[in-house]
């Protein structure tokens, strides 16, 4: 995946625009820069994204940088989610709130009770990016768990769309 180089004040800033919408930076400008593209567009960069921080965290875990391994675990569970819901539904989840509700949803209609549970990991690292409380194992459990909750969202995705 390319990489953009961004001047540090400009990254600050960023970063201060995305954690006051409750998301990470790739977030917030992919939600930027695809505000008006095809659902579909929009879903396979999602993916793409969630993919790509998923092993840039695998990366921070391996080098000991836990907070950041968790925001990466955060991001990459975000997004899969989103993801999902542009791709079956073109619906655009805006908040923590509504992707709450959405894992719900989909786990009701895949009668698939860990896809919540895998959800509540992804969620505590999100805590732990700003907490710093986790410890190594609880980290790579999360990993693990969002690798595990990104491959059943995969399944979901060819299984038709609700609403």
């Amino acid at each position: 995946m390319p990489v953009l180089v961004v001047p540090e004040k400009a990254y600050k800033r960023l970063r201060e625009l995305a954690e006051a919408k409750g998301m990470g930076v790739e977030e917030l400008v992919l939600d930027l820069v695809l505000e008006d593209a095809d659902p579909a567009e929009v879903s396979e960069a999602y993916w793409e994204a969630a993919e790509t921080l998923l092993r840039r965290a695998e990366e921070e875990l391996g080098r000991g940088d836990l907070r950041q391994a968790s925001e990466k675990i955060w991001g990459a569970a975000a997004l899969a989610v989103k993801a999902l819901a542009y791709e079956r539904e073109g619906r655009r989840l805006a908040s923590h709130g509504e992707m709450w509700e959405y894992v719900a949803q989909i786990a009701r209609e895949a009668g698939d009770g860990q896809l919540r549970r895998l959800w509540r990991s992804a969620t505590s690292m999100h805590i732990n990016f700003y907490e710093g409380w986790a410890t190594v194992e609880h980290v790579g459990d999360a990993l693990d768990d969002v690798r595990a909750l990104m491959n059943r969202l995969k399944q979901l995705r060819g299984e038709g769309a609700s609403g």
